[in-house]
């Protein structure tokens, strides 16, 4: 048999991404050992029981010695403090990378916490999510033919870098690169935006006399609409503070055309809400068509 690509991965959170990231290369052969971190002794129990682990870590410095990798797949407020615990125990060969939704804060608290170590640490994040959460949502299959981003720094080794890319090509992701700055402008528009759109309706909705009837009553629109306001509450609170600086402004550009849509309504002007449908519908059909 192949030596495997990781001898040692250690996962702090090992929830939907870090457990399917850990089943996918286990299912390829492709680590030998896994060590998982997290906040739940049950969910890690749960991991250890259905194999997505091999290890419950009980001590930083034994499970970083000698690890070749180390994923941190935690909520993005939560890098800060576990950054700052790992960073005196890693050593010199450790890859240490990540999947957090937003680039530009994660990076800010690796150069604060990993001064020493940056040549060494690959920011990466999937573009994998779903709206479960927790180790029993992990699939081998998840980042099959989907998108990876890497923004990688200045200072990143070549080899690092090629070491992470490869990894997540055995899972069956398509990689693309871009700075930091760039990822934060693209998903505020495509990711966190929805997000807050979605979770800010359903409550509008559940704030209603007559919630329990709206909700009998909504059909496949809105359940489609509204589907990511059942992902992790805290996850998404970390993700919009993280970008809120650019996210302010995307949100801004829409409140700006629902003034727009709700004057072409005051005005009974039918044209003009179907010329937006019509460019909406097109510019979207065309977008699932280039995938």
């Amino acid at each position: 048999m192949a030596k495997p690509l990781l001898n040692k991965l250690v996962i702090f959170g090992v929830g939907l991404i870090g457990g399917s990231f850990a089943l996918a290369l286990k299912r390829a052969w492709a680590v030998r050992h896994v060590v998982g971190f997290g906040r739940s002794e049950a969910n890690l129990r749960l991991a250890l029981k259905h194999g997505v682990i091999d290890e419950i870590g009980t001590s930083l410095s034994r499970a970083l010695h000698d690890a070749d990798v180390v994923l941190l797949a935690m909520p993005v407020g939560q890098m800060q403090p576990v950054m700052k615990r790992i960073a005196p125990h890693l050593s010199a060969h450790t890859i240490v990378t990540d999947a957090g939704s937003t680039k530009q804060d994660v990076v800010a608290c690796a150069r604060k916490n990993f001064s020493k170590h940056l040549k060494n640490f690959v920011p990466a994040h999937p573009i994998a999510g779903t709206e479960f959460s927790g180790v029993r949502a992990a699939t081998a299959d998840l980042f099959q033919s989907r998108n990876l981003v890497i923004t990688p720094l200045k200072e990143t080794d070549k080899k690092a870098l090629k070491r992470v890319k490869d990894a997540w090509l055995v899972c069956g992701a398509k990689i693309s690169e871009m700075t930091p700055r760039r990822h934060d402008e693209v998903f505020a528009a495509v990711s966190h935006l929805p997000h807050l759109l979605a979770y800010g309706l359903v409550y509008v909705i559940a704030g209603k006399p007559n919630a329990k009837e709206l909700f009998k009553y909504a059909a496949g629109g809105f359940r489609d609409f509204t589907r990511i306001a059942g992902s992790s509450p805290e996850m998404w609170r970390d993700i919009v503070l993280a970008n809120r600086i650019i996210l302010l402004k995307e949100l801004s550009g829409y409140q700006k055309q629902l003034k727009h849509l709700a004057n072409l309504l005051r005005k009974n002007n039918g044209a003009g809400l179907e010329k937006i449908f019509a460019r909406a519908r097109n510019a979207r059909q065309k977008s699932l068509l280039e995938k």
